[in-house]
């Protein structure tokens, strides 16, 4: 006994510490991923009765990468489909942890949906994870900026075509009368409870005509109609007043912005029995929910758009 172990210490000098170099190889070759061949190799040399290390030295690879391939993929008799087990590989590769590349089959999905489905990004993320496929929106824009650095028109099928305007920062005198600042809205109208809604309007080309659209925050319900008089305050606030009296017991309260248009917001208020507040100037994000919305919408309504072109 003392002799085998005085045989294995002399072989071990004799052979020496290994270098960082033999280090990297050794780790390559124990960590390096089956193929669909060697998991076939596997499978014949398990069904001739070889032993776990003998198979692992012919087919070149660690005997814990067999332990580890068999321990993930026996079914539950304990053998061992190669078919089964490499279906189960590319299953688990294609739902891309955040730390791994998102795989090209994922990538041309996501293209695939953008173009076909018109989906946005965030939309196309969302969806894709269901499947169990990982693929963030901002790999998604990134893959549609390089393509549109090289030529490309993906850019084209988002809905806002990668335009962004620099708006200013700050405040503003409003020529709204008897306007109530966002700043004195209740903090329950957060968005989690019911009856909390926000306004807007979109608008036509040239500024031109004008729709009002109005959610409510806490189920993104949406209420939206065509203004025969455009922008004209006194007419939108008929419309509005129209579109929320069957549901005046349950509002609390109306957020929209500094236009014009909603100048007659007293009127509105008034009929409803619900305080209108007013966000801050180039504030969009505070009332996020109707800008996002009104993304939707622009899908199918571009800035380009004559609203004399569209019926009620």
């Amino acid at each position: 006994m003392q002799r085998k172990n005085s045989d294995s210490n002399t072989k071990k000098q004799e052979r020496g510490p290994l270098s960082p170099k033999d280090y990297l190889l050794l780790y390559c070759n124990m960590y390096k991923q089956i193929t669909s061949e060697q998991r076939n190799t596997i499978s014949i040399l398990l069904q001739q009765g070889m032993k776990k290390k003998d198979i692992a030295t012919a087919i070149k690879v660690s005997p814990s990468t067999i332990s580890r391939e068999l321990k993930r993929n026996r079914g539950r008799r304990g053998g061992y489909n190669w078919e089964t087990a490499q279906k189960n590989a590319f299953y688990h590769k294609h739902r891309c942890p955040g730390n791994r590349s998102v795989g090209q089959d994922v990538k041309e999905k996501a293209i695939r949906l953008l173009k076909e489905e018109q989906w946005s990004p965030e939309q196309i993320s969302g969806s894709l994870a269901k499947e169990g496929l990982s693929i963030s929106h901002e790999t998604i824009y990134a893959i549609i900026r390089k393509d549109k650095r090289k030529g490309g028109d993906l850019y084209k099928n988002c809905r806002h075509q990668l335009k962004h305007r620099a708006r200013p920062v700050g405040g503003r005198l409003s020529s709204i009368p008897n306007r109530v600042s966002i700043d004195e809205r209740p903090k329950e109208a957060d968005g989690k409870r019911f009856g909390d809604f926000e306004m807007d309007t979109i608008v036509g080309k040239n500024n031109h005509g004008a729709i009002v659209t109005i959610i409510e925050k806490s189920t993104n319900m949406l209420f939206m109609r065509k203004l025969s008089k455009g922008k004209n305050a006194e007419a939108l606030a008929e419309v509005v007043i129209h579109l929320l009296k069957p549901f005046k017991n349950i509002i609390k309260t109306i957020t929209t912005d500094n236009g014009t248009e909603f100048a007659c917001h007293e009127r509105i208020s008034q009929a409803l029995e619900a305080p209108v507040y007013f966000a801050d100037s180039y504030s969009s994000w505070q009332k996020g929910g109707i800008e996002n919305e009104n993304g939707l919408i622009r899908q199918y309504i571009p800035k380009s758009t004559k609203m004399e072109d569209i019926s009620h």
